[in-house]
């Protein structure tokens, strides 16, 4: 076969080939024209709708961890969960703010201003002294042995008030009536305190009393056998016992002020 004869056949079939597509694309376009045939119904818009659709049943981290946090749901993931309990935590620390509020009724411990009633202290009658007097006093006389010569002077409140041992016409030291005596001895100025003493309900006071002189340099001695004590200017006087033998006076006899403490009142 000759070259001439291969290249005639070739460009032939070529034509029919070119002949059939031209054909074959008639008529798919006259189908279409006609309604008739396959429509393309936007397969690729379905997929997309599909894929959106997955999209938006997958949670991304983020707006799983806003939703939980908003709502209090367990993320799957349980990161945003915590921090959901974490809200829940918080929650309880605000009831704990609520109990300490109630903490405020701590203003039960206003009533401790009822223990202000203390304040009725303020108004106890054994705030306010009165005079001593042989009605709200007891009194004790005891002849000591050292130093000498001196006799004790105990006076105790038994009232239910605070009173002052003012002494008679208020000297502030008691005035001595013993037996046979002309006058009360005077009072050793060295012995006067600062302040007159008070006694509360139950304590005592004292004041020593010089009998007689210790190197007998005394004159007009003699032994007596009673005495009376005028604690205030009422005039109501307190009469301790003395020792059944009696005291020896003479001419030194003396006697402190009322002193807070025995060791003070014989120290004279």
């Amino acid at each position: 076969m000759s070259t001439r004869t291969h290249r005639t056949r070739s460009t032939h079939r070529t034509r029919i080939l070119i002949a059939a597509a031209i054909t074959a694309a008639t008529m798919a376009l006259t189908a279409c024209n006609n309604g008739e045939g396959v429509q393309d119904e936007g397969a690729s818009a379905g997929s997309a709708s599909t894929s959106a659709s997955a999209s938006s049943n997958t949670p991304s981290p983020k707006a799983s961890e806003g939703t939980s946090t908003g709502a209090g749901q367990t993320d799957p993931k349980g990161s945003a969960g915590s921090e959901g309990s974490a809200g829940g935590a918080a929650g309880s620390n605000g009831t704990t703010g609520s109990k300490g509020s109630s903490g405020s009724s701590g203003s039960s411990g206003t009533s401790g201003s009822n223990g202000s009633s203390g304040s009725a202290g303020s108004d106890d009658s054994t705030s306010a002294s009165t005079p001593c007097t042989s009605a709200s006093t007891r009194m004790a006389a005891t002849e000591v042995s050292r130093p000498l010569n001196h006799l004790l002077l105990t006076v105790t409140n038994t009232g239910s008030k605070n009173c002052d041992l003012t002494g008679f016409d208020r000297t502030g030291y008691p005035a001595l009536r013993f037996e046979n005596a002309q006058s009360v001895p005077p009072a050793i100025e060295g012995s006067k305190q600062q302040a007159v003493v008070t006694l509360a309900p139950g304590e005592s006071g004292y004041a020593g009393v010089l009998l007689s002189a210790a190197d007998g340099s005394g004159s007009g001695g003699y032994t007596a056998k009673s005495l009376a004590v005028l604690l205030d200017e009422s005039g109501s006087a307190a009469r301790p016992s003395l020792p059944a033998k009696g005291v020896y006076i003479d001419s030194a006899l003396s006697v402190t002020y009322w002193q807070p403490t025995m060791a003070d009142a014989l120290a004279w």
